[in-house]
């Protein structure tokens, strides 16, 4: 069960995740040297007049104090207003809901790909009895991970769009044109997963239930994907939180190379042109997703490991007795002993 003081907790850890995710970004971005109004103007102030810079800062409240600007932005988001686009003049909802869908098709294709190219690459390097062979699977990994992505992009364009014209090499015309740019997306996800899972398998697989589990005649696959992999699966999954933050990042290279409309290629346009606005309505999405992504995270964990109870909630014990929550760890307990 969920407690009532759970949620709320979370929620407020949500807020403060927020907060802290708008205040960073409001204070690195004024950090920044340049002047966006001069920009929007496309000019350095040689053929626009300083008094009609100075009108158009006025028109987006870019004349008054830091700190005002900090709160009447930071009082707008209670009300659902997240402010207006300094390059387009349009709201930043409005901008952010249309770049999430395309991007949301590319991260969605690129984390089944790579749970399932990271996942069966774990498996078959903990389950091939050659020593040769399984350390050369292990080794893949870490080379996924070092490939730089807009350089494996290019790779694909190359070979699959150029020499073997299969797929296109930009745009967005339905799925065949998702699967270059979910390819590079998945790589260092899925490099990433493969690390995790065959690390904890090859832990796991050593822990004594697995010697009772052989003991008792189960094949070696069963031991391998019934008894281990439950638990194996335990450390990929706490990095859900890190794992959508690498999908989210990677679609700036990655929709920039191909020429795909998103949140990758929006964040790259609002950091060029200093649109601050569009900038902190990103930042707030990405913190969104990841506090979402840490919440599933945490409602998964009781169902794969039965010893889990989520705070304020309670399980059942033998021979119809309750288990005081003292004596069952709980998901912060667990996730901190996963990931040490």
């Amino acid at each position: 069960m969920t407690g009532p003081r759970y949620i709320l907790s979370r929620l407020g850890q949500a807020i403060i995740v927020l907060w802290a995710a708008y205040t960073v970004s409001f204070i690195v971005l004024y950090a920044l040297p340049g002047d966006p109004v001069a920009l929007l103007a496309g000019t350095d102030g040689t053929d626009t007049s300083e008094e009609q810079l100075d009108d158009l800062r006025a028109k987006l409240g870019l004349d008054r104090p830091l700190i005002v600007q900090y709160f009447v932005q930071l009082g707008g988001l209670f009300v659902g207003k997240f402010g207006t686009s300094i390059g387009s003049g349009r709201p930043v909802v409005e901008l952010v809901g249309e770049a999430i869908p395309p991007t949301l098709q590319i991260a969605v294709v690129a984390f089944v790909l790579a749970v399932v190219i990271g996942g069966g690459l774990a498996l078959l390097a903990t389950y091939v009895r050659g020593r040769w062979l399984s350390s050369f699977l292990l080794g893949l990994p870490p080379l996924g991970v070092a490939i730089p992505s807009f350089w494996f992009a290019l790779m694909l364009i190359q070979w699959f769009a150029f020499q073997i014209p299969i797929f296109p090499a930009m745009g967005d015309h339905g799925f065949i044109s998702l699967v270059l740019p979910a390819v590079t997306l998945a790589l260092p996800t899925g490099a990433m997963i493969a690390q995790l899972l065959s690390k904890s398998l090859d832990t796991t697989l050593r822990e004594p239930y697995i010697d009772t589990a052989r003991a008792k005649g189960a094949t070696r696959s069963r031991v391998h994907l019934g008894h281990a992999l439950r638990n194996a699966a335990l450390p990929a999954i706490t990095m859900g939180g890190l794992i959508v933050g690498q999908l989210l990042a990677g679609t700036v290279v990655t929709e920039t190379v191909f020429s795909r409309a998103g949140i990758g290629r929006l964040t790259a346009t609002a950091v060029q042109q200093q649109d601050i606005p569009v900038v902190q309505g990103i930042v707030l999405f990405a913190a969104a997703a990841f506090v979402l992504a840490n919440l599933v995270v945490d409602l998964v964990y009781p169902l794969l490991d039965p010893r889990i109870v989520l705070p304020g909630g309670r399980r059942g014990g033998g021979a119809g007795e309750d288990v005081e929550e003292t004596d069952i760890p709980s998901v912060e307990a667990r996730k901190t002993e996963v990931i040490a």
